[in-house]
């Protein structure tokens, strides 16, 4: 009886256990061009002419669903060949622009550093080293020129300060010789005067 039974229930859940393997095969089943290939292959059937040239004879149903499968797979190829296209001429317009954009920035870069190391001198943008060179020129120049007119003004002073001297010994000596002058003056008009009154007498 418990034979029976489990007889029954296996033929009641026979058909289950049929489409659920023949869905585990179907999922299994490689859909890909060359597994299609395969998979027609193998349900083909052998056929072989009077000569004896051997044949594979093959369900056209099963040749125009895979033909129609290559045709989809072509152009969906070409699809994606078209969408690559159209990424890789975007992306190469983009690569243009942003180089255009990294030039331009490196140009920007390079005229701000070179005016970050150039001074502009009367106009014009020179380097640091130039600028240092003609500032220390400049000032030591500037140098010479205060050293030699320290150098005139000193020999001037010098000169001048002899020319004092020289003038106020020249004045002393004037003055010695006026007032020897005057004295020899007052003598002789002292005895022009006694001369005088010696006459008169």
């Amino acid at each position: 009886m418990k034979h029976l039974r489990f007889f029954i229930a296996l033929a009641l859940f026979a058909p289950y256990f049929s489409s659920f393997a023949q869905e585990e095969t179907e999922e299994n089943k490689d859909m890909t061009i060359k597994g299609q290939f395969e998979e027609m292959e193998r349900k083909s059937t052998n056929y072989r002419s009077g000569n004896g040239v051997p044949y594979e004879v093959i369900r056209l149903a099963s040749l125009n669903e895979v033909k129609s499968n290559i045709f989809d797979t072509i152009n969906t190829a070409y699809e994606s060949i078209k969408d690559l296209s159209a990424t890789i001429a975007a992306n190469k317009a983009e690569i243009e622009d942003l180089n255009t954009k990294l030039q331009d920035t490196t140009n920007k870069l390079n005229t701000v550093t070179e005016e970050k190391d150039s001074i502009s001198f009367f106009g014009a943008l020179v380097s640091k080293g130039t600028y240092n060179f003609i500032l220390w020129s400049i000032i030591f120049a500037l140098l010479l020129f205060l050293l030699f007119f320290i150098y005139r003004f000193r020999n001037s002073n010098f000169l001048t300060q002899q020319a004092k001297t020289a003038l106020a010994d020249l004045e002393q000596e004037y003055e010695q010789h006026r007032r020897r002058a005057l004295e020899r003056e007052q003598k002789i008009s002292r005895q022009l005067q006694d001369e005088l009154n010696k006459q008169k007498k």
